[in-house]
């Protein structure tokens, strides 16, 4: 006699405990969809908007840099921009760098 499994639960066919189907599988599936609904779906978002933001970049725009630094775009190349954040400072970033492309005359407000 054993008090921690009942006589009833020993004596289960074999079969059904073996087996428990698709309804083993509800579980993981619906982690699987919440996690592309709310985290990889909108991560693929917001990437694709900022490689279309970081290709229409051009020369004059103002833009702000994920280091908080702002300035004009002076000249670009497919891989790196030249910023100039103070008259004669231009410095050099890479194009993904960019955060934000602010409105024209921005830079002159503050």
């Amino acid at each position: 006699m054993s008090f921690f499994i009942s006589e009833a639960l020993a004596q289960a066919p074999a079969a059904a405990a073996d087996a428990p189907g698709w309804q083993g599988l509800i579980f993981p599936l619906g982690l699987v969809v919440i996690f592309y609904f709310f985290l990889i779906r909108p991560q693929m978002k917001r990437a694709k908007e900022h490689k279309k933001l970081v290709d229409e970049l051009q020369k004059g725009d103002e833009v702000q840099l994920q280091a908080g630094m702002m300035g004009k775009i002076t000249d670009l190349t497919d891989v790196a921009i030249d910023v100039e954040v103070a008259e004669g400072i231009v410095l050099k970033f890479r194009r993904a760098a960019v955060e934000a492309v602010l409105p024209k005359g921005s830079l002159k407000e503050m």
